[in-house]
């Protein structure tokens, strides 16, 4: 069942809530961007969904980075696999880079607590140490499915 597409600001009541609830209980979201010649570069990533925004964090010298640095028009796409049912939810909209290191420190924890049960874990340590910026996505357009 095609759930449609809706203005982000527009798409009120049940399914706005449905999409929201799935936003925020998937763990990968799939990022496109465009670089400086035209091309798209898509990334699975991880993400913190606030019902509003998405956020997401990475280093300034990643290819996502720099691509929204000179163009902050992205795409993404969040999906919950091949087996009936599936659920999808994707948009585009405008991204921008959180440079503000406490700002970019409070939201990668909260980013990371997601995929981790406590920031003591090594991995998480040095994600968090590499995190530099936060990529904020505001969704303009949103298209979900159901089958």
């Amino acid at each position: 069942m095609y759930l449609g597409e809706y203005s982000w600001q527009l798409g009120l009541g049940k399914k706005l809530f449905k999409k929201a609830k799935f936003l925020k209980e998937q763990k990968i979201l799939r990022l496109a961007t465009v670089d400086r010649k035209g091309n798209p570069h898509l990334v699975p990533v991880w993400y913190n969904y606030t019902g509003v925004k998405f956020y997401i964090g990475t280093n300034t010298k990643t290819k996502k980075a720099k691509n929204i640095q000179k163009n902050n028009k992205v795409c993404f796409c969040v999906d919950d696999g091949v087996w009936s049912p599936i659920h999808g939810v994707m948009g585009n909209g405008k991204a921008r880079l959180i440079m503000q290191e406490g700002t970019v420190k409070k939201i990668a924890k909260k980013i990371l607590l997601r995929y981790f049960k406590n920031l003591n874990n090594k991995s998480a340590k040095q994600l968090l140490d590499d995190t530099n910026c936060i990529i904020e996505i505001i969704p303009s357009k949103i298209t979900a499915w159901e089958y």
